[in-house]
Order: C-alpha cells, then sequence, then structure tokens
C-alpha cells in the first residue's frame, strides 16, 4: 500500500501555453488523490526597476496576470479542483523552491511546464524548472 498522498500540488503559472499544460497535467493528478492546487505567478523583478513610476505598465501586468489566473481558476473548477493563488515577485525559480518548502503550506508535488526552444536547446530544461528540480525537496514533475 501506498503511504504517501499527493494532498497540495503547487503549479508554477506564467501564462504560457507551456504552464498552461503543466497546469492541466496537475488538474488530472488531483482528481486522481483528491488534492488541491495552489497556482503561483511569479513575477521576476528586480529591487530597483526602471519601471518602478510607471503605472500603466504595472495595471497592465496586473490585469494580464489576473485573467490567466481566473482562467486556471475556472479550469480547475471545471474539474471539481479547488484551485488556490498566490503572487510573489522577485527571482522566480527561488520564489517557487522557496513556496514549496513553507512547512505551514506542506506541498507533496510540484508540477512545472517546461520550455524547450531550439534543436539543440530542446535537450534541456528551462532554467526556471531546472532550477526548480535541483533546488526542490519534495517531487517535481515536469510537463513538456
Amino acid at each position: 500500500m501506498i503511504k504517501k498522498q499527493v494532498t497540495k500540488i503547487l503549479v508554477p503559472l506564467d501564462g504560457s501555453k507551456n504552464s498552461r499544460r503543466g497546469l492541466e497535467m496537475a488538474i488530472s493528478v488531483a482528481r486522481q488523490f483528491g488534492a488541491t492546487i495552489t497556482g503561483v505567478y511569479s513575477i521576476n523583478a528586480p529591487p530597483h526597476s526602471e519601471f518602478r513610476g510607471v503605472g500603466s505598465v504595472q495595471e497592465s501586468l496586473n490585469d494580464e496576470i489576473k485573467k490567466f489566473m481566473d482562467e486556471a481558476k475556472v479550469l480547475a473548477a471545471q474539474n471539481g479542483i479547488v484551485f488556490k493563488e498566490k503572487m510573489m515577485r522577485g527571482d522566480v525559480g527561488y520564489n517557487i523552491v522557496k513556496l514549496a518548502q513553507n512547512k505551514k503550506e506542506k506541498f507533496n508535488l510540484i508540477v512545472i511546464g517546461s520550455r524547450g526552444r531550439g534543436s539543440v536547446k530542446e535537450m534541456f530544461f528551462g532554467s526556471v524548472s531546472n532550477y526548480v528540480i535541483h533546488a526542490a525537496k519534495i517531487p517535481v514533475l515536469i510537463v513538456k
């Protein structure tokens, strides 16, 4: 008998087709285990951005993120899955791993979409997913 159950899944989202495929796989896994999903959108924002004072750029980005997270929430709900959302700023890979290892959250699995670009680069994971699989202390499922 398997003792380890998947109850909480972390899914990094960035609005791309690859992250959508990751979400779809997470929904499939969550349905099998009755797990919940937390979608995290991490904005790679340096501490001192030249766009700091440009409100319209920030507003547009927030609107785009909200739209994508709402679509993810609807897709999960259509499949009977509870979906929570989180937004973070800073280094994307680091934020994902930090959240995954948060003792309060108790995530059992990270499901992340990966991008392969070009014929040579398709053999390698994207930089964020590569960082996550090496730094995370919980299982990581890469969806390509």
